[in-house]
């Protein structure tokens, strides 16, 4: 009986469905991937991967928690690394004050959408679409005035490029190291710290969240600048691997990162999902995006595959959410 309760609560939680699915595409790819798929290399290939997207994916999920979207990570990753690569490589001045730049144009955008979205009506999608158009405009239009070209290099310090742009062992990107941290950090944030809280009930119902006395604005604030920060440590991490910086970059991001969110389990309506969730999420995007290439299947039933995760988590989180909440009435009426 006990086993059958443990087993219950465990099947509520919201990351159950991802930690499926990504044992799923992950024995499917080791069994027609082969030995590639199962090397060192090709672990690091998708993990590589993972680390990126899912440092965006932390706080992308953690504003869908509280009902909200961020859009313009797309754009505030190209600019981070252009502004990195102009300040420390075109200028010449030192690497530290390039990321320094870089990371607080990341909190700057975030600041102007988290104000934005709190002292308008108009929905958060929207405006960080208009935010995401005009970084991208400013950043094509400043970095051709200023370098002369849409690409920047940069050459940094053999300890900056240690510590944000190297890889270990030669295969893996030193972006995974970073990206447990964000995952610790966040996994605090939100399943420890009693702002975890107020952020699932911002997701709830904003209106109840502020009367009981929850700072909403100040949260929605402090969340957009997290995921500014977040996308522009990537782009950071992005130049120094690279040593380039395009314009045209990290357009991509901005649909994965979603994609692993809503993968691992997070609602779009908000108010349910959890971290380790989102890392399994991840995960199992990484996994179906590089793993196809270890196969002898087209390329492009890797996005039919993730097309189908996407379609599947979405009709069966609420479900997750609906077993979740009954499970805690029928617990709160034992008691």
């Amino acid at each position: 009986m006990r086993s059958r309760l443990a087993l219950g609560r465990l099947a509520r939680r919201p990351e159950s469905g991802s930690f499926l699915g990504m044992v799923a595409v992950l024995l499917f790819f080791g069994l027609f991937g082969g030995s590639g798929f199962l090397s060192a290399a090709g672990t690091a290939s998708w993990l590589n991967i993972a680390s990126e997207i899912g440092i965006i994916a932390l706080p992308i999920g953690l504003l869908m928690i509280a009902g909200e979207l961020d859009i313009s990570v797309g754009a505030v990753i190209p600019a981070t690394s252009l502004t990195a690569a102009i300040v420390s490589g075109h200028y010449g001045l030192p690497d530290w004050l390039g990321i320094t730049a870089a990371l607080g144009l990341g909190l700057a955008v975030g600041f102007l959408n988290g104000l934005l979205v709190t002292r308008t009506t108009i929905p958060s999608l929207i405006i960080t679409i208009g935010t995401m158009f005009g970084t991208m405009g400013l950043t094509l239009g400043l970095t051709v005035k200023i370098a002369g070209s849409t690409g920047v290099s940069l050459v940094p310090d053999p300890f900056i490029k240690q510590i944000l742009g190297d890889y270990l062992g030669g295969m893996f990107q030193v972006t995974i190291l970073w990206w447990v941290v964000f995952v610790i950090g966040l996994f605090w944030l939100l399943h420890i710290s009693p702002i975890g809280n107020w952020i699932y009930a911002l997701g709830g119902d904003k209106e109840s969240a502020r009367n009981v006395g929850i700072p909403t604005k100040r949260l929605t604030i402090g969340l957009f600048m997290l995921s500014g920060f977040s996308a522009a440590f990537v782009g950071v991490s992005e130049v120094m691997v690279y040593q380039s910086a395009q314009v045209l970059a990290g357009q991509s991001f901005i649909f994965n990162s979603i994609m692993c969110v809503v993968i691992g389990g997070v609602l779009l309506t908000g108010g349910f999902g959890s971290i380790v969730g989102i890392v399994f999420g991840t995960l199992t995007f990484s996994i179906v995006n590089q793993g196809i290439y270890f196969t002898s299947l087209d390329p492009n039933v890797g996005s039919v595959i993730i097309g189908a995760l996407l379609l599947i988590a979405v009709l069966t989180n609420d479900t997750f959410r609906q077993l979740a909440l009954s499970y805690s009435s029928k617990k709160g009426g034992q008691s």
